[in-house]
C-alpha cells in the first residue's frame, strides 16, 4: 500500500470517531448543562433591562398612550423644586424633600450600623474564639432574616414610645413625632448591621497572617495589629461593605413606610416625620391616584431615580474593591 493510500483511510477512519465523540451521549448532556447555566445567568441580565426599559419609557419616553413624566414636568424643576404635592390641587415635582429624607434616614442607619458593625468584625476576626464565633456570627446574621416589616412595628411601638420620648422629650424638651426619622433610622441601621459585620469580618479573615505574626515579632499588642495591621490592609473589603449597606439602606421600603410617616418635608430634624422615595411608591401603588396620571408617572420618575442612586453606590463598590485591594502571594 502506498504512503497516498495510508493517508486516505487513516483519514477516512477518524471522521467516524470525531463525529462520535461530537455528538456523544456526554457532550451533548455537558452542551445541555452549558447553555441551560447560560440562560440563568441571561435571565437576570433580561430582567435588568425589562426594569430599565419600563421605567425609561414611563419616566423619560412614552411608548403608549400615555404622557412620560419628564414631557409634563421640567428636569429643573424636579431636582430644584422644594415642594412635593403630587396629590394635592396645587401640585409640585420637586424631589428634593423625598431625597432629603431617604439620606437622613440612610445617614442616621449608618452612624448605627458602620462602627457598630466594623467593631463586631474586628472582634469576630481578631478577639473571639472559635465557639464564641460559631454562637454570635449565626446569632447577628439571624438579624437579616427578620422582614423589614417587622422592625417598622418594633420602631413605632418601641423605639419611639420607650427609647426616644422618654430621652429626648422628656428629659430634652425636644418635640418627637410619633412617626419620625430618628426611629426609622435605628431600625435600619439594625436591619444592615449584619451586612456590615459579616462583609466586613469575611476581609479581615482573608488578611494573611503572615502580617499579623509580623506585627507581633515587632512587640505590638493585639489591639495594634487589629487596628494599624489587620483594618488598613483590608480597607478594600471594609469600604465597600459599607457602601453596599448604605445602599441597602436608600433602598429600603417597608420599615421606612411604617416608622418614617409620609410627610414630605425639607428638613434634617431627625424628630420630624418625613417620606422617603420608596415610601412614596408604596402609598403611590396602594393608594387612589388615577393611573396615567400625572401624579401616578412621578412613581416612575422617583423609582428612576431611586434606581440611579443605587446603581451609583454598587458601581462605586466595586470600584473601591477593586481599585484599593491588595494582592497578597
Amino acid at each position: 500500500m502506498s504512503s497516498a493510500d495510508a493517508v486516505k483511510k487513516s483519514s477516512v477512519n477518524r471522521i467516524p470517531i470525531s463525529l462520535v465523540r461530537r455528538f456523544s451521549p456526554i457532550r451533548t448532556k455537558e452542551l445541555a448543562i452549558r447553555y441551560l447555566l447560560f440562560l440563568c445567568a441571561l435571565l437576570s441580565v433580561a430582567t435588568t433591562v425589562g426594569i430599565i426599559f419600563v421605567l425609561v419609557t414611563e419616566a423619560v419616553v412614552a411608548v403608549g398612550p400615555n404622557t412620560a413624566f419628564f414631557q409634563g414636568v421640567s428636569v429643573r424643576e424636579f431636582f430644584t423644586e422644594t415642594r412635593w404635592t403630587p396629590q394635592f390641587a396645587e401640585q409640585h415635582f420637586g424631589v428634593l424633600p423625598l431625597l432629603c429624607g431617604t439620606f437622613l434616614i440612610a445617614g442616621i442607619a449608618a452612624l448605627i450600623a458602620l462602627p457598630v458593625g466594623l467593631a463586631s468584625a474586628i472582634y469576630l476576626s481578631e478577639y473571639a474564639s472559635p465557639r464564641a464565633r460559631d454562637v454570635i456570627k449565626p446569632t447577628l446574621e439571624i438579624l437579616a432574616g427578620i422582614p423589614t416589616i417587622v422592625y417598622g412595628y418594633f420602631a413605632l411601638v418601641f423605639v419611639t414610645p420607650y427609647l426616644l420620648r422618654p430621652i429626648f422629650q422628656d428629659w430634652l424638651g425636644c418635640d418627637v413625632d410619633v412617626f419620625n426619622a430618628a426611629s426609622a433610622g435605628i431600625v435600619v441601621g439594625i436591619m444592615i448591621l449584619p451586612m456590615v459585620s459579616s462583609l466586613s469580618e469575611d476581609a479581615l479573615r482573608a488578611v494573611p497572617r503572615g502580617l499579623r505574626e509580623a506585627g507581633y515579632a515587632l512587640g505590638s499588642t493585639k489591639f495594634d495589629v487589629s487596628v494599624k495591621v489587620v483594618l488598613p490592609a483590608a480597607s478594600s473589603g471594609i469600604m465597600a461593605s459599607f457602601l453596599l449597606a448604605v445602599s441597602r439602606a436608600v433602598g429600603e421600603t417597608m420599615a421606612v413606610t411604617i416608622a418614617a410617616g409620609m410627610t414630605p418635608a425639607l428638613t434634617l430634624n431627625p424628630f420630624r416625620s418625613v417620606q422617603t422615595m420608596t415610601s412614596y411608591i408604596v402609598n403611590v401603588s396602594l393608594g387612589d391616584t388615577p393611573a396615567g396620571s400625572i401624579a401616578y408617572q412621578s412613581l416612575y420618575a422617583i423609582a428612576l431615580t431611586l434606581f440611579c442612586i443605587t446603581l451609583a453606590m454598587n458601581v462605586l463598590s466595586q470600584f473601591v474593591l477593586r481599585r484599593f485591594r491588595e494582592v497578597y502571594e
